[in-house]
């Protein structure tokens, strides 16, 4: 093997710097794009047509860009806002534009779950949009935004190994510079194995914490 365990270490923790500083900017951006996608809609609490159709399509737009070509689209974008394109930092502008109108979606489809007699009966009692939102509507559908989040945590490790491509850093860029481009077959099946793990060890605790959650 042409690598050691100190740069699979390495790699491994540039993938989980990645993914979890992403996911938290993507996290800021997504979730209020996510309430303002269910609260603008027609009928809804804000309801805004002109709010709800801009929005539907922009989030289109970047959701319809492959990551792959959105990481080469933006590199200018990565530049001007880290000073490079290449290494873990450079990979998180990229993965926050790809990860955020996604978690945007999911969020969406979480609050839509709600049933509309909750919002009803909020009303009724006299409370704020504001109040309803945060009071009623994301407590009732916290189980299933858990689940959400967690599907995309799980779509940015797939996303931060294909940065790798483009010299991004990680568990990706190992696999690509020794396992592909060296053909180590020891060294691809080392990281894929990693990854595997990594997704099934974030798949369980979001399915543990949906479960607690939901029985709370």
């Amino acid at each position: 093997m042409s690598v050691n365990y100190e740069q699979i270490l390495e790699a491994l923790w540039e993938t989980i710097y990645m993914t979890g500083a992403a996911f938290g900017f993507s996290l800021l951006i997504g979730f209020p794009l996510g309430i303002l996608l269910v609260v603008t809609r027609k009928g809804h609490l804000l309801e805004n047509e002109a709010v709800s159709k801009m929005l539907n399509i922009v989030i289109n737009i970047f959701r319809s860009v492959p990551f792959i070509i959105l990481m080469v689209a933006i590199i200018p974008l990565t530049r001007l806002i880290v000073g490079t394109s290449i290494g873990t930092a450079a990979a998180i502008v990229p993965l926050v534009f790809y990860a955020g109108p996604y978690i945007a979606r999911l969020i969406e489809n979480s609050l839509l779950e709600v049933d509309k007699g909750v919002i009803e009966a909020a009303q009724a009692m006299g409370a704020s949009p504001m109040q309803i939102i945060f009071r009623f509507l994301i407590p009732e559908a916290l189980s299933s935004l858990v689940l959400a989040l967690t599907i995309a945590v799980v779509g940015l490790i797939g996303a931060s190994a294909m940065a790798g491509a483009i010299g991004g850093g990680g568990l990706g860029d190992l696999a690509i510079t020794y396992g592909y481009q060296r053909f180590d077959t020891l060294v691809m099946f080392i990281t894929v194995a990693i990854l595997v793990v990594l997704v099934q060890g974030v798949q369980s605790l979001g399915n543990v914490l949906s479960r607690t959650v939901r029985r709370s």
